[in-house]
């Protein structure tokens, strides 16, 4: 058995493709653009290259893009007040601080400034504290990324077991919560599970999200089980060269899993896109605006 590929990339196509539609309408109602901040402390390669893709996605959907760029040595207090600037910018629905920041800022107070409303990232604790209790609020973008894949290419979740390989904040624990509220049955596995491969063995999904490179093999899976893979990992392709690989070991997945999301191309596309879904809804929302669920 070959399992069919979840292209992510397509589906992100195509909800980029509404967010941008729903944003003309929305142009259109209001009189200006919904708008995302993107703020950047320091020169981290990756975070710029993140950066400049979400300005780009930002863009081309018919959307503001305010990119603020500060230097590594930008003190907690300074980005604490840019932060509350942008709080207060009516012209501003959704507010992105890049992370990693530097080691002197404190993450978690710098997350604990964004208005909750304006928190399009869906770190606040109290955006997590309403995902736990099953109430409305921002969920981060790459776990409700995996759930729309897997709802696309399963339907309905419910009463199936799932396995969730992390504990982050930004993926393992929300996309746990998530599939709860799908009625599945879930375990969050991690580096101090005992006996790992068999937990996720009788699993029907699997989500990786761990940072360790294909890790997780054929042999671990039940067969025909939905696989999200999470990772992304650039190792080496010999001749001084790399390649990026998902935290499963895709060649051998694919023999034995129903349905598997590639790295690249599959979780990657769709967290640029949940976040322009995201920014959307926070424009609605501060605009006093009805935005049905089933348009995106």
């Amino acid at each position: 058995m070959t399992a069919e590929i979840i292209d992510g990339k397509n589906f992100a196509a195509g909800l980029r493709a509404r967010v941008a539609t729903l944003a003309r309408s929305f142009a259109e109602a209001t009189g200006r653009a919904p708008g995302l901040a993107v703020v950047l402390v320091g020169e981290d390669p990756a975070s710029q290259v993140y950066v400049r893709a979400k300005h780009k996605a930002t863009t081309e959907a018919g959307m503001e893009s305010f990119e603020h760029r500060l230097p590594a040595d930008t003190g907690e207090e300074a980005l604490l007040d840019l932060v509350r600037a942008l709080n207060a910018d009516d012209a501003v629905d959704g507010i992105l601080v890049q992370l990693p920041l530097p080691s002197h800022i404190d993450e978690n107070a710098v997350i604990a400034a964004i208005d909750p409303g304006k928190d399009v990232d869906g770190f606040h604790p109290i955006n997590a504290g309403r995902l736990a209790a099953g109430l409305d609020g921002f969920v981060p973008c790459t776990p409700l990324g995996c759930l729309m894949l897997l709802r696309d290419r399963l339907g309905d979740l419910s009463g199936l077991d799932a396995v969730v390989i992390g504990r982050s904040n930004i993926v393992g624990k929300p996309m746990a919560q998530l599939l709860l509220q799908q009625s599945c049955t879930v375990t969050i596995a991690h580096s101090r599970t005992r006996d790992l491969p068999d937990v996720v063995r009788r699993a029907d999904i699997v989500v990786a999200a761990v940072g360790r490179p294909e890790m997780v093999k054929g042999g671990w899976l039940k067969p025909g089980a939905a696989v999200i893979d999470v990772g992304i990992n650039r190792v080496a392709a010999g001749e001084g060269k790399t390649r990026l690989v998902g935290d499963v070991d895709f060649a051998e997945a694919v023999e034995v899993a129903g349905a598997i999301t590639p790295v690249p191309g599959g979780v990657g596309p769709m967290t640029i896109a949940v976040l322009l879904r995201n920014t959307l809804v926070a424009a609605h929302r501060h605009a006093g605006l009805a935005l049905t669920p089933d348009a995106l």
